[in-house]
Protein backbone atom coordinates (compact mmCIF):
# COMPACT_ATOMS: atom_id res chain seq x y z
CA UNK A 1 0.00 0.00 0.00
CA UNK A 2 3.03 2.30 0.31
CA UNK A 3 2.19 3.31 3.89
CA UNK A 4 4.99 3.96 6.36
CA UNK A 5 5.57 2.01 9.53
CA UNK A 6 7.72 2.76 12.57
CA UNK A 7 9.80 0.20 14.40
CA UNK A 8 11.84 0.59 17.54
CA UNK A 9 15.32 -0.87 17.39
CA UNK A 10 17.28 -2.09 20.42
CA UNK A 11 18.94 1.33 20.79
CA UNK A 12 15.55 2.99 21.32
CA UNK A 13 15.55 4.87 18.03
CA UNK A 14 12.64 5.22 15.65
CA UNK A 15 12.91 4.75 11.90
CA UNK A 16 10.32 5.20 9.18
CA UNK A 17 10.52 3.40 5.86
CA UNK A 18 8.14 2.00 3.33
CA UNK A 19 6.29 -1.04 4.62
CA UNK A 20 6.53 -2.56 1.15
CA UNK A 21 10.32 -2.47 1.22
CA UNK A 22 11.41 -3.15 4.79
CA UNK A 23 8.88 -5.14 6.81
CA UNK A 24 8.83 -8.92 6.57
CA UNK A 25 6.93 -11.36 8.79
CA UNK A 26 9.18 -13.78 10.66
CA UNK A 27 7.49 -16.77 9.02
CA UNK A 28 8.42 -15.49 5.57
CA UNK A 29 12.10 -15.40 6.53
CA UNK A 30 11.95 -18.99 7.75
CA UNK A 31 10.20 -20.14 4.58
CA UNK A 32 12.91 -18.66 2.39
CA UNK A 33 15.61 -20.83 3.98
CA UNK A 34 18.58 -21.44 1.77
CA UNK A 35 16.74 -19.94 -1.23
CA UNK A 36 16.50 -16.56 0.44
CA UNK A 37 15.70 -13.80 -2.01
CA UNK A 38 18.21 -11.08 -2.70
CA UNK A 39 17.27 -7.58 -3.79
CA UNK A 40 19.48 -4.81 -5.18
CA UNK A 41 20.57 -2.30 -2.58
CA UNK A 42 18.06 0.52 -2.33
CA UNK A 43 19.47 3.79 -3.69
CA UNK A 44 17.95 6.07 -1.12
CA UNK A 45 18.91 7.25 2.35
CA UNK A 46 16.74 6.11 5.24
CA UNK A 47 15.47 9.10 7.20
CA UNK A 48 15.08 8.58 10.94
CA UNK A 49 14.90 10.51 14.20
CA UNK A 50 16.86 9.69 17.33
CA UNK A 51 14.84 9.67 20.54
CA UNK A 52 17.87 11.21 22.26
CA UNK A 53 19.45 13.90 20.03
CA UNK A 54 23.07 13.09 19.20
CA UNK A 55 25.96 15.34 18.30
CA UNK A 56 28.05 14.36 15.30
CA UNK A 57 30.90 13.33 17.59
CA UNK A 58 28.60 11.13 19.66
CA UNK A 59 27.22 9.52 16.51
CA UNK A 60 30.70 8.75 15.21
CA UNK A 61 31.70 7.24 18.56
CA UNK A 62 28.55 5.14 18.63
CA UNK A 63 29.24 3.85 15.13
CA UNK A 64 32.87 3.05 15.91
CA UNK A 65 31.83 1.18 19.04
CA UNK A 66 29.36 -0.96 17.08
CA UNK A 67 31.80 -1.87 14.30
CA UNK A 68 34.56 -2.62 16.79
CA UNK A 69 32.41 -4.96 18.89
CA UNK A 70 29.92 -6.54 16.47
CA UNK A 71 32.28 -9.26 15.15
CA UNK A 72 32.88 -10.49 18.69
CA UNK A 73 29.26 -11.54 19.20
CA UNK A 74 28.10 -13.36 16.09
CA UNK A 75 28.89 -13.91 12.43
CA UNK A 76 32.17 -13.82 10.54
CA UNK A 77 34.61 -10.93 10.77
CA UNK A 78 35.16 -10.76 7.01
CA UNK A 79 31.41 -10.31 6.50
CA UNK A 80 31.26 -7.56 9.10
CA UNK A 81 34.22 -5.86 7.41
CA UNK A 82 32.45 -6.05 4.05
CA UNK A 83 29.24 -4.66 5.56
CA UNK A 84 31.17 -1.79 7.09
CA UNK A 85 32.80 -0.96 3.76
CA UNK A 86 29.46 -1.21 1.93
CA UNK A 87 27.78 0.97 4.54
CA UNK A 88 30.38 3.70 4.18
CA UNK A 89 30.22 3.55 0.38
CA UNK A 90 26.41 3.83 0.46
CA UNK A 91 26.54 6.75 2.88
CA UNK A 92 28.89 8.46 0.43
CA UNK A 93 26.21 7.80 -2.23
CA UNK A 94 28.47 5.37 -4.11
CA UNK A 95 25.79 2.70 -4.36
CA UNK A 96 27.53 0.94 -7.24
CA UNK A 97 30.59 0.33 -5.05
CA UNK A 98 28.41 -0.74 -2.13
CA UNK A 99 26.59 -3.27 -4.31
CA UNK A 100 29.88 -4.61 -5.68
CA UNK A 101 31.17 -5.14 -2.13
CA UNK A 102 28.01 -7.02 -1.16
CA UNK A 103 28.11 -9.19 -4.27
CA UNK A 104 31.80 -9.94 -3.81
CA UNK A 105 31.20 -11.16 -0.26
CA UNK A 106 28.05 -13.13 -1.24
CA UNK A 107 25.88 -11.04 1.07
CA UNK A 108 22.16 -11.04 0.35
CA UNK A 109 19.86 -8.15 1.24
CA UNK A 110 16.25 -9.42 1.14
CA UNK A 111 14.68 -6.04 1.92
CA UNK A 112 17.05 -3.88 -0.12
CA UNK A 113 18.39 -2.27 3.08
CA UNK A 114 21.52 -3.07 5.07
CA UNK A 115 19.48 -3.27 8.27
CA UNK A 116 19.02 -7.00 7.55
CA UNK A 117 21.61 -9.05 5.67
CA UNK A 118 22.63 -12.72 5.29
CA UNK A 119 25.81 -14.47 4.28
CA UNK A 120 25.88 -17.54 2.01
CA UNK A 121 25.51 -19.80 5.07
CA UNK A 122 22.26 -18.10 6.08
CA UNK A 123 23.69 -16.28 9.10
CA UNK A 124 21.84 -13.06 9.80
CA UNK A 125 23.62 -9.72 10.24
CA UNK A 126 21.83 -6.58 11.42
CA UNK A 127 23.32 -3.13 10.92
CA UNK A 128 21.73 -0.52 13.21
CA UNK A 129 20.08 2.46 11.57
CA UNK A 130 22.52 4.92 13.14
CA UNK A 131 25.34 3.34 11.10
CA UNK A 132 23.52 3.93 7.82
CA UNK A 133 22.63 7.62 7.90
CA UNK A 134 22.52 10.72 10.06
CA UNK A 135 19.34 11.30 12.10
CA UNK A 136 17.25 14.24 10.96
CA UNK A 137 17.64 15.80 14.42
CA UNK A 138 21.44 15.63 14.55
CA UNK A 139 22.95 18.29 16.79
CA UNK A 140 25.71 20.25 15.10
CA UNK A 141 28.39 21.28 17.56
CA UNK A 142 29.33 24.90 17.90
CA UNK A 143 32.11 25.89 15.49
CA UNK A 144 31.92 22.40 14.03
CA UNK A 145 34.21 21.06 16.78
CA UNK A 146 33.94 18.00 18.95
CA UNK A 147 35.64 17.49 22.28
CA UNK A 148 38.79 19.55 22.89
CA UNK A 149 40.80 16.36 23.46
CA UNK A 150 39.88 15.15 19.98
CA UNK A 151 41.20 18.15 18.08
CA UNK A 152 43.73 19.74 20.44
CA UNK A 153 47.16 20.39 18.97
CA UNK A 154 49.88 17.91 19.97
CA UNK A 155 52.84 19.08 22.02
CA UNK A 156 55.28 17.50 19.55
CA UNK A 157 54.11 17.89 15.96
CA UNK A 158 56.57 15.34 14.61
CA UNK A 159 57.89 15.54 11.05
CA UNK A 160 56.05 17.14 8.15
CA UNK A 161 54.63 14.69 5.61
CA UNK A 162 52.24 14.88 2.67
CA UNK A 163 49.09 12.76 2.55
CA UNK A 164 47.52 11.89 -0.78
CA UNK A 165 43.77 12.15 -0.29
CA UNK A 166 41.04 11.18 -2.74
CA UNK A 167 37.84 13.12 -2.02
CA UNK A 168 34.66 11.23 -2.95
CA UNK A 169 32.49 14.31 -3.52
CA UNK A 170 34.77 15.67 -6.27
CA UNK A 171 36.80 12.53 -7.18
CA UNK A 172 39.95 14.64 -7.06
CA UNK A 173 43.28 13.88 -5.42
CA UNK A 174 44.75 16.37 -2.95
CA UNK A 175 48.19 16.46 -1.36
CA UNK A 176 47.74 17.69 2.20
CA UNK A 177 50.73 18.76 4.34
CA UNK A 178 50.37 17.45 7.90
CA UNK A 179 52.61 16.42 10.78
CA UNK A 180 53.20 12.82 11.77
CA UNK A 181 51.89 13.46 15.30
CA UNK A 182 48.68 15.09 14.03
CA UNK A 183 45.55 13.09 14.75
CA UNK A 184 43.18 12.17 11.95
CA UNK A 185 40.70 14.65 13.45
CA UNK A 186 43.22 17.46 13.17
CA UNK A 187 44.01 16.48 9.57
CA UNK A 188 40.30 16.66 8.77
CA UNK A 189 40.32 20.24 10.01
CA UNK A 190 43.30 21.01 7.76
CA UNK A 191 41.50 19.49 4.79
CA UNK A 192 38.45 21.59 5.65
CA UNK A 193 40.58 24.74 5.60
CA UNK A 194 42.25 23.77 2.33
CA UNK A 195 39.30 22.36 0.36
CA UNK A 196 36.21 23.68 2.18
CA UNK A 197 34.99 20.20 3.07
CA UNK A 198 33.36 20.21 6.50
CA UNK A 199 35.40 18.03 8.88
CA UNK A 200 32.18 16.66 10.39
CA UNK A 201 31.22 15.20 7.00
CA UNK A 202 34.54 13.40 6.36
CA UNK A 203 35.28 9.71 6.94
CA UNK A 204 38.85 8.59 6.17
CA UNK A 205 39.74 5.09 5.00
CA UNK A 206 43.08 3.44 4.29
CA UNK A 207 43.39 -0.15 3.04
CA UNK A 208 39.66 -0.62 3.72
CA UNK A 209 39.98 0.41 7.37
CA UNK A 210 38.24 3.40 8.94
CA UNK A 211 40.72 5.79 10.55
CA UNK A 212 39.48 7.03 13.92
CA UNK A 213 39.66 10.75 14.68
CA UNK A 214 41.88 10.31 17.73
CA UNK A 215 44.52 8.15 16.02
CA UNK A 216 47.84 9.89 15.22
CA UNK A 217 48.88 9.75 11.58
CA UNK A 218 52.14 7.96 12.39
CA UNK A 219 50.10 5.09 13.86
CA UNK A 220 47.96 4.65 10.72
CA UNK A 221 50.81 2.93 8.80
CA UNK A 222 50.13 4.97 5.66
CA UNK A 223 52.80 4.25 3.05
CA UNK A 224 54.23 7.18 1.12
CA UNK A 225 52.37 7.78 -2.13
CA UNK A 226 49.42 5.55 -1.19
CA UNK A 227 45.91 7.01 -1.32
CA UNK A 228 43.68 7.71 1.66
CA UNK A 229 40.03 7.64 0.66
CA UNK A 230 37.96 10.52 2.06
CA UNK A 231 34.27 9.67 1.95
CA UNK A 232 32.19 12.83 2.20
CA UNK A 233 28.65 12.62 3.50
CA UNK A 234 27.27 14.87 0.76
CA UNK A 235 23.66 14.60 1.89
CA UNK A 236 24.44 15.97 5.35
CA UNK A 237 26.83 18.57 3.87
CA UNK A 238 24.22 19.80 1.36
CA UNK A 239 21.56 19.85 4.07
CA UNK A 240 23.72 22.11 6.25
CA UNK A 241 24.48 24.40 3.30
CA UNK A 242 20.81 24.62 2.34
CA UNK A 243 19.85 25.43 5.91
CA UNK A 244 22.51 28.16 6.13
CA UNK A 245 21.38 29.64 2.83
CA UNK A 246 17.74 29.62 3.94
CA UNK A 247 18.66 31.42 7.18
CA UNK A 248 20.72 33.97 5.25
CA UNK A 249 17.85 34.68 2.86
CA UNK A 250 15.38 34.95 5.71
CA UNK A 251 17.52 37.53 7.50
Amino acid sequence: MGACVCRMNPDNETMSVSSASISRPASAGIAMGAARKNRPLCHETIRWRSDVPLTEGQLRSKRDEFWDTAPAFDGRKEIWDALRAATNAAEGLDFQMAQAILDGANISVPNGYLTECYDELGTQYKVPIYCLSYPINIVKEENGRDSPAEYSEPVDGGTEIFLKLRISSTMTDVKLPVYSKDTVGQCKKKLQAAENVDACCQRWFYSGKLLGDKVPIDECSIHQGYVVQVIVNTEHYNHDNSTSTAHALAS
